[in-house]
């Protein structure tokens, strides 16, 4: 029977997170490269398809081993399924469906002092011919951010979601040991996965299955 199994948790900034906004407007003096905000609180958020992105990347190099792999579209049949594939004549629709991610503890970071949920980082580059400084400021939601993580996974065929679950627990962990956003090897995005669960929430699957899904997600 088709049915669709909710993943929820909370994704942990352990340091400073920047996924850029629009900056096409910026006035002289304001910030050089500002985060993606929510339109409706203007907090900072994360989007599903950074999430997204960032699991495939990881995944498509675990997977796909010594393969060398020019589009998406030619990832492993495992990712493929998971992750969708628009390749005309094969368009294969993803099984995994992403939410942007909001943040869900902004009144805890007030309680601890901070004045706004995110950060301006002031960093300089420097041109090694000239030792001309080239400095710029870049906005950060501040690190010990939660947001409240939200994924679909649509069953389509019941004897696969073992492999595809342990492919999602894969990729959940891969993140952890990289980076979310941009400038990770200066020490930016680093993000811990905390409280996950799954749970059905449309269709039907033995408790039995959903116990050992559960456990899978415990070892992220």
């Amino acid at each position: 029977m088709y049915s669709k199994l909710e993943i929820t948790g909370t994704v942990v900034l352990a340091t400073g997170l920047h996924i850029g906004g629009s900056d096409q407007f910026s006035a002289i003096g304001a910030v050089d490269k500002p985060v993606m905000r929510d339109v409706l609180t203007n907090l900072p958020m994360i989007p599903g398809s950074s999430l997204k992105g960032k699991m495939r990347s990881l995944l498509a190099k675990a997977y796909n081993g010594n393969k060398m792999v020019k589009l998406p579209d030619d990832d492993e049949p495992v990712l493929l399924r998971i992750f969708g594939s628009a390749r005309k004549g094969t368009v294969k629709r993803s099984r995994l469906i992403f939410s942007d991610l909001q943040l869900a503890n902004l009144k805890d970071l007030q309680k601890q002092g901070v004045e706004t949920p995110t950060e301006v980082k002031f960093e300089n580059s420097i041109n090694r011919f000239t030792a001309v400084a080239n400095p710029r400021q870049i906005e950060r939601a501040v690190r010990g951010s939660e947001f409240e993580l939200e994924l679909i996974y649509d069953v389509e065929n019941p004897d696969e979601v073992e492999e595809d679950f342990k492919v999602i627990q894969e990729g959940l962990r891969l993140l952890q040991y990289d980076y979310l956003g941009g400038h990770g090897s200066r020490g930016y995005g680093r993000v811990q996965f905390r409280d996950l669960d799954v749970n059905v929430v449309v269709g039907n699957m033995e408790n039995q299955k959903v116990l050992q899904l559960k456990s899978m997600l415990k070892d992220v």
